[in-house]
């Protein structure tokens, strides 16, 4: 089955914030959700990202919590993402249902896993998705009838490669059509690579696992990204990567009140 890449379709929808900043290679920035809050959605909208990922692989967010997130980011135009706990269909479709702009789906470790995601992605004749759902259709500012004729070609469908599986598969996993996006996992990567986490960063084999993986991305016309702890490390990142997911709603609490603590107690 092939696929009209994001990439090269001609839709147009000014909606679609990290899409189209993706398609004009402007370097869009993105974070992690975790906190099951429709006010913390907004206020991280708000900030200047172009795209949240809705963390409910490891975030404490339930189903009611992703459809709020994602409709309060969407209402702020930016595109919220969804990454999910597992590559089962139930969890696609209810994340795309919700009107998420993309899926991140963690710890793909072969082509046809890839291959079975992205045909739970699509609707007829791509694939296998259902229709049912007025939402999506809201939070791409769209009606339904036209999100349903353009949402094969607009959505995102990202794949995490995070084990050494994964990247002994990778050039596979990137030929599969239909998929969009390889994001790396550091953390998790550094963990089947190397045994321990964090990673140092110079480690041959570390390095080597992230270049392969790249590699493949870009001879297969794949958008790539990866996590980034700060603004510093975001910033030399994109350098290489297309978009980054620069540090986590959580973390970002924890380091402010860390920090400000030592200074007011110094």
């Amino acid at each position: 089955m092939s696929y009209s890449s994001p990439k090269e379709t001609s839709i147009v929808n000014s909606q679609l914030r990290l899409w189209n900043a993706l398609r004009s290679n402007a370097k869009p920035i993105m974070t992690f959700l975790g906190l099951p809050s429709f006010r913390t959605s907004q206020i991280v909208a708000q900030t200047g990202v172009d795209g949240i990922i809705i963390d409910c692989e490891h975030g404490y967010i339930s189903d009611d919590s992703m459809h709020a997130s994602t409709a309060a980011i969407a209402a702020l135009g930016v595109s919220p993402l969804v990454r999910l706990r597992m590559t089962h269909s139930d969890l696609i479709k209810r994340a795309l249902d919700a009107g998420a702009h993309g899926i991140v789906v963690p710890q793909v470790n072969t082509a046809e896993e890839a291959k079975a995601v992205v045909s739970h992605s699509k609707f007829p004749p791509e694939g296998f998705r259902g229709q049912g759902s007025a939402f999506p259709a809201i939070a791409f500012g769209i009606d339904l009838p036209t999100y349903m004729k353009t949402a094969n070609e607009t959505l995102i469908t990202c794949l995490q490669i995070e084990t050494q599986a994964g990247v002994d598969n990778i050039d596979a996993i990137c030929a599969v059509p239909g998929v969009d996006m390889i994001f790396i996992g550091p953390n998790d990567l550094a963990l089947s690579v190397l045994g321990y986490v964090p990673a140092k960063g110079d480690e041959p084999c570390f390095i080597n696992a992230i270049e392969k993986i790249v590699a493949a991305a870009r001879k297969h016309g794949k958008w790539v990204a990866r996590l980034s702890n700060d603004g510093a490390s975001c910033k030399e990142h994109l350098k290489m990567y297309d978009t980054v997911a620069m540090s986590y709603d959580i973390r970002a609490i924890q380091n402010w009140y860390t920090s400000e603590l030592q200074i007011a107690r110094s």
